[in-house]
């Protein structure tokens, strides 16, 4: 029965994501990415601590797709060295992801958690920033 009441949430919590896509720039996109690996990170901490094996995985598979597919896949490194610092960073995060999951650590995922979320606070930054 619970399963059922899920259904439609999930339906509309798509269909809210598909038109927040389809009407972002590509500034919002790469937002919208930060987002959507910190809560694949956040929904893996809740799994890991639940000990719920296969949610936690998929969970940090989720959020390794976004980093390696999107964040990583999105960075000019021809734009110099900014570009492959952050390429770099991401590389780790996806290694320590791959740890956490191993090894079943929280603090890994807090650590990569805490990684984005600074990244994706200077991302939004910039949105705010006056053009000069």
């Amino acid at each position: 029965m619970f399963q059922q009441a899920q259904n439609p949430i999930s339906s509309y919590q798509k269909v809210e994501r598909d038109i927040a896509v389809e009407n972002a720039n590509p500034h919002q996109l790469i937002v919208l990415l930060f987002q959507g690996a910190e809560q694949a990170i956040s929904l893996a901490r809740i799994h890991m601590e639940a000990g719920n094996i296969a949610e936690k995985g998929m969970a940090i598979s989720k959020a390794i797709d976004i980093i390696n597919l999107g964040l990583k896949a999105s960075l000019d490194l021809e734009a110099g060295e900014i570009a492959h610092n952050l390429a770099a960073l991401y590389d780790y995060m996806v290694r320590r992801l791959t740890q956490a999951n191993i090894k079943n650590q929280t603090a890994i995922l807090d650590e990569v958690y805490g990684l984005l979320h600074e990244i994706s606070t200077a991302w939004a930054q910039i949105a705010k920033a006056p053009a000069e």
